[in-house]
């Protein structure tokens, strides 16, 4: 056999031996749905529209773990005819208004198409790019997270006295499984976001960026009304309700006085003042390396939850149990992982590498993570 063709049989052979390698791996061949192309995809209509705010209410029932509410959302609109509408079975959107007008809308899964104007020739020639609203209204029992942040949805928990503790992680299975959105990672709200939450007077509710306003709702209900400025993605909005506490502190930064809060549980407040030492370290490592936290309009805030951790913007998830490394694991295994809180540490740098710099698409992931997991090591070089 001459040479060449000993070169050609070996490269076969390896080709062979990758693809039979990789079928036993892969048994299954992962099958694309409809449902899948119209969650993934930047498709056709979900262009023409351009998403600018997004105004929230919700309410939510504990004891049948419902929630109801309505969604105000500012769009540029560059002539969308047919819009796609992303909320996930089991919820159900009730009603869409511009003010007086209903529109008309269908179900297909997790989409409603929402027909937003005629597809004429004549209106379509006549219309003019500009900035308008829908408000969506819904209701329904959504997604129960199984296994938060990774299996997603909401939350409903007690806390060690009983009282309820509720919240949202979805990143992923996407905020389409609590409200009407676009929910697509490439198109944030430019302008942010406010969420009134509804909740039990003798409860606290906790939203991103800033309270702005409290006032009574329904008979032994407040509304607490929380405003984020920056653009944010549709996962990081979030609310969080419990009998919480609040301390703070004002951290010197790059950018001048930054307001640092920490909301927990009532029973855990001395030992959070001793244990959250670690974030204003943190946002000393990270402004030196990184830049400026990026949200100083929103401040920062870490919000005990009863799942692990998520890095909601400017109000990150924080239940890593009051410990030091993984629930008290060091995953690095070499000593120093256990010298500080990752949830901490790791949920804040996604700040800056996932809220602050987003990728276009989920399958980009890696993006995130990536920066920062490196993060985590520049920390401990820095403080240690």
């Amino acid at each position: 056999m001459s040479p060449t063709w000993k070169i050609l049989s070996v490269f076969v052979m390896l080709i062979c031996n990758y693809y039979f390698s990789f079928a036993q791996i892969e048994k299954k061949p992962i099958i694309l749905t409809r449902a899948d192309t119209l969650r993934g995809t930047d498709g056709p209509f979900r262009q023409l529209w351009d998403v600018l705010h997004y105004e929230i209410t919700v309410e939510p029932d504990y004891a049948t773990k419902t929630i109801e509410g309505k969604s105000t959302m500012k769009f540029y609109d560059n002539g969308a005819r047919l819009m796609q509408i992303d909320l996930q079975k089991p919820m159900i959107l009730d009603s869409v208004k511009d003010g007086e007008t209903s529109y008309k809308f269908r179900r297909e899964q997790n989409v409603y198409w929402l027909e937003y104007r005629d597809n004429n020739p004549d209106i379509m020639f006549k219309i003019k790019p500009g900035i308008r609203s829908l408000t969506f209204y819904f209701h329904g029992k959504p997604t129960e997270a199984v296994r938060p942040p990774w299996d997603g949805g909401w939350i409903w928990k007690k806390d060690k006295n009983g009282n309820p503790w509720m919240t949202v992680a979805c990143q992923g299975l996407g905020a389409s499984v609590w409200y009407p959105c676009k929910d697509i990672q490439s198109d944030k709200p430019d302008s942010g976001a406010i969420l009134h939450i509804i909740a039990p007077d003798s409860l606290v509710a906790i939203g991103n960026g800033r309270l702005t306003k409290k006032q009574p709702a329904a008979s032994g209900k407040t509304m607490h009304t929380w405003e984020v400025k920056n653009p944010i993605n549709n996962y990081n909005i979030v609310p969080y309700i419990g009998k919480y506490v609040n301390f703070s502190e004002k951290y010197a930064g790059l950018e001048g006085s930054l307001d640092m809060n920490y909301w927990v549980l009532d029973y855990n407040l001395e030992k959070a003042k001793t244990h959250f030492t670690d974030a204003p370290k943190m946002m000393k490592a990270f402004e030196h390396w990184f830049g400026p936290y990026p949200f100083y309009e929103d401040g920062y805030k870490l919000v005990e939850s009863p799942h692990l951790g998520m890095e909601h913007q400017s109000a990150v998830a924080y239940g890593n149990k009051y410990q030091n490394g993984y629930l008290g694991k060091d995953l690095s295994g070499t000593g120093w992982g256990n010298k500080w809180d990752f949830i901490i540490v790791h949920e804040s740098g996604h700040e800056w590498f996932a809220n602050n710099i987003t990728t276009k698409d989920i399958a980009d992931m890696w993006v995130h993570e990536g920066f920062t997991s490196y993060s985590e090591t520049l920390f401990t070089e820095c403080e240690f």
